[in-house]
């Protein structure tokens, strides 16, 4: 019967894998624009993409698909392709089914949750197939953009690597080098200390591992300690995460709250995951912290880990890194960090920093877009700064989300800058894209200050909707905004 069973499982899987298979080549068919087949029949405007990750990657086959000529500038080498995934662990994969993250329509994923070398793979496909290989400088740092007498952008005024554009795609993404907080006493610790980066190859078998952090990385390194038959894992949080399953219709049903922010409503979301999924881990779930606050993690097994008994997860802070481990302040639930507890010598011999990585720094845009009450990611579409239309900041600026990930969204934005440079008369005047601002905290008037440290899927489209109804002028661009379709010309 178990075998039966088994075999009907599989059957409905590979079945569920094909029709996904045949959907995404049409998508492919429907969506994808064609490269132009040379540079010279492109007479759309010349644009700067600051980041070979998947998001600059991804935006430049969107502006040479529709007739624009690029240039892709990223401080780091050729092996850095792909951005934060060319420097994860092997081991790494999506925490999201990858209908979530078909970062272009010409991307063809062959399984729900692909690992980073396929990840890799399909953007250095992506990357080849329009052409970008010409495109692209390696090791080009940007230090300065700003504009000209003719409303251009210079980038690195005054060095070897000056040049002219009609606009700037900021695309340095939310990871840049790995976080390693200094603890105090890790220089006494007896064993190995490393980053959750650094994990790749380590023998972690038969050992005792503890992970520090809370976060999407302290689950991967967790998952990849259990694989490797740790003797235990411990997890050291400072705060409670959500976390959800990874199922693409829980997710996406829980990114549909167009609000974007915590509802009266919310405990109703907020109850279905506390009831189903964490069950007999009520402790895990946080006790004040709403489902729509922070960026939740994906994952089905970190539960089923503890519950079994190969992981343990602990609440509280740091007190001081010993010789055979951690020192740690367990604290009950409710009670915030930094507040009483009791002391846990946490024994390990494999310390793990799953500390996440420093938000790459946007130093080289203009000083004044980081001014309040209208900076970051208090922008027009959270990535356009008021006064620079021009600028178009993707997957760059955000704090919290929830819903896919380097979607759809990446073409919208690119193509939304296009219109912008084609047809001057979408472009929006500054006291308009501040009204915009203010109108988005005015919706969000219960935390009018924190509108847009969070958002959803489902907020998100709202806003490009809100976008191209506000100006008849942009009525006409619509269907290309949204689907790509038409010349830009």
């Amino acid at each position: 019967m178990t075998l039966l069973i088994q075999s009907i499982s599989e059957s409905v899987s590979a079945l569920i894998n094909f029709i996904y298979e045949i959907l995404q080549k049409l998508v492919v068919y429907l969506f994808s624009p064609r490269p132009a087949p040379s540079s010279h029949n492109r007479k759309g405007p010349r644009l700067a993409i600051i980041g070979a990750g998947i998001s600059g990657v991804s935006a430049a086959a969107h502006c040479v698909g529709h007739g624009c000529d690029v240039v892709i500038l990223e401080k780091h080498p050729r092996k850095n392709l792909g951005g934060i995934w060319s420097r994860v662990n092997s081991t790494s994969s999506l925490q999201i089914y990858s209908v979530m993250y078909r970062f272009h329509p010409s991307i063809v994923w062959h399984k729900g949750y692909p690992n980073r070398q396929r990840i890799l793979e399909e953007v250095e496909k992506l990357w080849k197939g329009y052409g970008l290989q010409s495109k692209t400088r390696f090791e080009t740092p940007v230090t300065s953009i700003e504009r000209d007498s003719k409303q251009r952008w210079v980038i690195n005024h005054g060095s070897e690597s000056e040049d002219v554009f009609d606009a700037v795609i900021v695309a340095i993404g939310t990871c840049g080098e790995p976080k390693m907080p200094n603890f105090p006493g890790s220089e006494n610790f007896g064993g190995r200390i490393l980053h959750s980066s650094e994990l790749d190859g380590v023998d972690v078998s038969g050992k005792k591992v503890v992970v520090v952090g809370g976060g999407a990385s302290a689950i991967e390194a967790v998952e990849y300690a259990v694989s490797g038959h740790a003797k235990m894992v411990d997890i050291l949080a400072r705060a409670s995460k959500w976390i959800i399953p990874r199922n693409v219709i829980v997710d996406a049903i829980l990114s549909m709250n167009i609000f974007g922010y915590e509802t009266s409503l919310s405990f109703i979301p907020e109850f279905l995951p506390r009831c189903f999924f964490y069950r007999d881990l009520q402790d895990l779930a946080p006790q004040s912290k709403g489902l729509y606050t922070s960026t939740p993690m994906c994952n089905n097994q970190i539960l089923s880990q503890i519950r079994a008994g190969k992981a343990r997860w602990f609440r509280g802070d740091i007190q001081t890194f010993e010789q055979n481990g951690i020192l740690f302040n367990v604290r009950d639930r409710g009670v915030p960090p930094g507040g009483p507890g009791l002391k846990k010598l946490i024994d390990g011999e494999i310390i793990v920093l799953a500390t996440g990585f420093h938000r790459p720094d946007p130093h080289f845009m203009p000083e004044e877009v980081f001014k309040p009450p209208y900076a970051p990611p208090a922008w027009y579409l959270q990535t356009f700064p008021p006064e620079y239309p021009r600028v178009c900041a993707i997957n760059s600026m955000y704090i919290n989300a929830l819903g896919t990930v380097g979607h759809v969204h990446i073409g919208w934005y690119t193509r939304t800058l296009l219109m912008f440079l084609v047809d001057p008369s979408t472009m929006p005047k500054p006291e308009e894209m501040k009204r915009w601002v203010d109108f988005t905290r005015f919706l969000k008037a219960c935390s009018p200050e924190k509108a847009f440290d969070f958002f959803t899927y489902s907020e998100m489209m709202l806003w490009f909707v809100e976008c191209i109804l506000w100006k008849p002028q942009r009525w006409s661009w619509a269907i290309f905004i949204f689907l790509g379709w038409g010349n830009l010309l």
